[in-house]
């Protein structure tokens, strides 16, 4: 009996101790982080916040339109400006011809050319000399042709 109380009275007293070990250890954390806290400088100058420059759609639509650069050559159409308008890509001409004929039907100067890096025909509702214009060329197609892009021929 007496055995069995000491053993117990001793887990006890280990228990305690390891208690108080590890509240010392919070509360001394504790202190440190007030401390940090106390010891950076308070903010006095408030942020100064630059105001939105606003711009019309155009401006913001042109300047940040991305366009692909590629060789392209001509097989089927008038000839290309510096940028145009894609509006489909098949690795079959006959299937990029098809669409060429759909878009002459609905009132576009569309054109076939042909990318030998990629072995791909692009189909090319429009093309321009100014990026603005087929950016907004682009934007009106977009509205049938959810994939169209800028070419830039090299």
């Amino acid at each position: 009996m007496v055995c069995a109380a000491f053993v117990a009275a001793l887990a006890m007293t280990s228990c305690k101790s390891s208690e108080s070990a590890y509240k010392k250890a919070y509360e001394k954390a504790q202190a440190q982080e007030q401390q940090r806290a106390a010891e950076q400088p308070v903010q006095t100058e408030t942020p100064v916040v630059t105001p939105l420059e606003t711009k019309s759609a155009d401006e913001t639509t042109v300047d940040n339109a991305t366009y692909r650069t590629e060789k392209v050559t001509v097989v089927n159409g008038e000839g290309l400006k510096d940028y145009s308008v894609v509006v489909g890509s098949f690795g079959l001409k006959a299937n990029a011809e098809g669409l060429q004929g759909q878009l002459k039907a609905a009132g576009y100067p569309a054109q076939v050319v042909y990318n030998a890096d990629r072995n791909m025909y692009r189909v090319i509702a429009t093309t321009f000399s100014d990026k603005a214009s087929a950016v907004k060329s682009r934007n009106d197609l977009r509205a049938k042709y959810a994939d169209a892009w800028l070419l830039f021929n090299k």
